[in-house]
């Protein structure tokens, strides 16, 4: 496959779910799972950057999975700001952007700095956008968007949809082409309600931690394959 006979995405959103049924059908602890599961997020980005697409957004932990047990609540919070610290300087090495999407301010301890400190330091780079969806719901996306609305004091008249979207976590990026699940659950969960209205959606059987370079592959050649009417014939 190459890509100049390809019709590539822009932005792709990724659902990354099974990583606890997958440690489960192999007599493993959750975090592992989660850990297996973080190794593929690591190598994602650049998988789907070298094929020319722009922007990966991820779901990384919703606003929900603060119900799961403390345990792996604290190991997830733990993981994810020794990504931001470790990853860093290869983000800035491989010219990678990052973007952290959510209610970065509730998030435990010291990692709302270490968040906001991650994005102005990669604040410039141009090689890619990987946007990671964390303590994200898009329910509370679009509840945040109003009261910032309704705190600036917009008359109703000002109101429409390009107001609206001024308004999200990440104005500047464009809706998701295509957004994909692992796991064979067929549902968004709260991810990009407001951005996905016309994304294509796709639904992989394998979990999260089986997801492969030529996963890749799969999910461009289908998105080559629909037919993106954006409500026309």
């Amino acid at each position: 496959m190459t890509k100049d006979k390809k019709n590539i995405p822009n932005h792709v959103g990724i659902i990354m779910d099974g990583n606890r049924r997958w440690a489960k059908e192999r007599n493993l602890p959750t975090i592992e799972g989660h850990r297996k599961g973080y190794g593929k997020m690591r190598q994602v980005p650049d998988w789907f950057f070298a094929c020319g697409v722009k922007i990966v957004s991820v779901y990384a932990f919703s606003t929900e999975n603060w119900n799961r047990s403390r345990e792996e609540v604290n190991y997830l919070m733990k993981l994810m700001k020794r990504a931001l610290e470790e990853e860093l300087e290869n983000f800035n090495k491989k010219d990678f952007r990052l973007l952290i999407s959510g209610r970065i301010n509730e998030l435990p301890g010291d990692l709302p700095e270490i968040c906001h400190e991650a994005i102005a330091k990669t604040k410039n780079n141009s090689g890619g956008i990987l946007n990671i969806c964390l303590n994200y719901g898009g329910r509370a996306e679009i509840v945040d968007a109003i009261k910032k609305i309704v705190k600036n004091k917009i008359s109703r008249e000002q109101i429409h949809e390009g107001m609206i979207r001024k308004y999200l976590y990440q104005s500047e990026l464009s809706d998701p082409d295509m957004i994909v699940r692992t796991s064979g659950e067929q549902r968004l969960s709260g991810f990009q309600l407001w951005q996905s209205s016309y994304s294509e959606l796709l639904f992989i059987k394998k979990y999260w931690p089986d997801f492969e370079r030529g996963d890749v592959d799969l999910i461009l050649e289908e998105f080559t394959e629909r037919k993106r009417r954006l409500g026309g014939d």
